[in-house]
């Protein structure tokens, strides 16, 4: 998606309908600064007020995604390539949270054994020592719990058995045990517990 385009449109239809940015604001109960980025391109309208945006504008949500007027007898093709552009947009994002959850990981486990390891010779053995090691386990602790958020949020757990495409809850992937990010999950559809590979891309 090209939100510059988005922007022009945005803005091309605003005047169309003879809206300042501070009256269109006002309709949708947002600020006109929000308005003034949207037209920018520097960000793009939440999806919890596109709807609303679009009734205003007189457009279709597919026509402000493309960011131009869809002609009747382009609007099937348009739409294909604009579920298309989407279905990259998301498998992009999904591949960048991944590379984050992997680069918090590693970073946690070095600083972690760095950590011990200055305190196994810098401090002499004792209690001191000991809350040390503690501490640094308790830091590398809380980076592990968001980078689990991560992988959560990104593609699904595929069933040995049936093939099936879970997606948890943050809580049953912190309590299922687990090897790497490979999971043992109780499938929904065929209702057993298997080792559930991690993958990216879900199934549409």
């Amino acid at each position: 998606m090209d939100q510059i385009k988005i922007g022009k449109f945005i803005a091309e239809r605003r005047k169309h309908k003879n809206l300042t940015q501070l009256q269109l604001s006002e309709k949708i109960g947002i600020t006109d600064k929000a308005i003034s980025k949207w037209e920018r391109g520097i960000a793009m309208p939440d999806t919890s007020i596109m709807l609303q945006l679009c009734a205003i504008l007189e457009i279709s949500v597919n026509e402000l995604l493309r960011g131009e007027k869809i002609e009747m007898e382009n609007n099937n093709q348009q739409n294909e390539q604009l579920l298309l552009e989407l279905a990259k947009e998301i498998e992009r994002k999904n591949k960048t949270i991944w590379t984050s959850m992997w680069a918090i990981m590693i970073v946690s486990i070095i600083g972690l054994l760095a950590s011990i390891s200055a305190a196994a010779f810098l401090i002499p053995e004792g209690v001191w020592q000991l809350v040390a090691i503690l501490g640094a386990t308790v830091v590398f602790l809380i980076p592990c719990f968001y980078a689990l958020k991560l992988e959560v949020s990104v593609g699904a757990y595929k069933c040995k058995n049936c093939g099936y495409e879970i997606v948890p809850t943050y809580k049953e992937a912190l309590n299922a045990m687990h090897m790497g990010t490979t999971r043992y999950l109780k499938c929904p559809n065929c209702n057993k517990r298997t080792w559930c590979k991690k993958v990216i891309k879900k199934r549409l």
